[in-house]
């Protein structure tokens, strides 16, 4: 990975290490590796005579593992979440949809929770009128 000329990595150069690493670490090649260090971890016990040495070798392994696979994750889920906001917003924006809703993961908590009382109330209009609640029941069937 290249430096930055400040010294440290650039938010794209991590972004492209985190996307590469993800790719990577979630292959099943990744996985059979994984399964081969632990079997080899249990293979060796007797060798060591299962000692406390032996198991920290593990649990260090792992948590070390597990830390920093948190943040490549994280960086993955973020990125993610975004473009598919950003869909969303362009697919709001071009349709009859309302262009409030784009942009909504912004929202405060009390503009959230006042769509969500709109969309129940609307919900609840719909199931008390058949001719509306049936084309939605039909839809739901048809995609299930």
């Amino acid at each position: 990975m290249k430096r930055s000329t400040t010294g440290v990595i650039s938010a794209e150069q991590f972004r492209a290490f985190a996307c590469n690493a993800s790719v990577r670490l979630g292959s099943p090649w990744a996985f059979v590796v994984a399964v081969a260090t632990v079997l080899a971890w249990l293979l060796t016990g007797p060798l060591f005579h299962f000692s406390n040495a032996w198991q920290l070798v593990i649990n260090t392994g792992t948590t070390i593992i597990t830390f920093l696979m948190v943040f490549l994750i994280q960086a993955t889920q973020n990125r993610d979440a975004t473009a598919v906001h950003l869909k969303l917003d362009e697919l709001i924006r071009s349709s009859k949809a309302r262009n409030i809703f784009a942009d909504l993961e912004n929202a405060t908590e009390a503009e959230l929770t006042a769509f969500k009382n709109e969309f129940s109330k609307l919900r609840k209009a719909g199931a008390a009128v058949p001719e509306m609640a049936a084309p939605l029941a039909d839809a739901i069937h048809k995609a299930g």
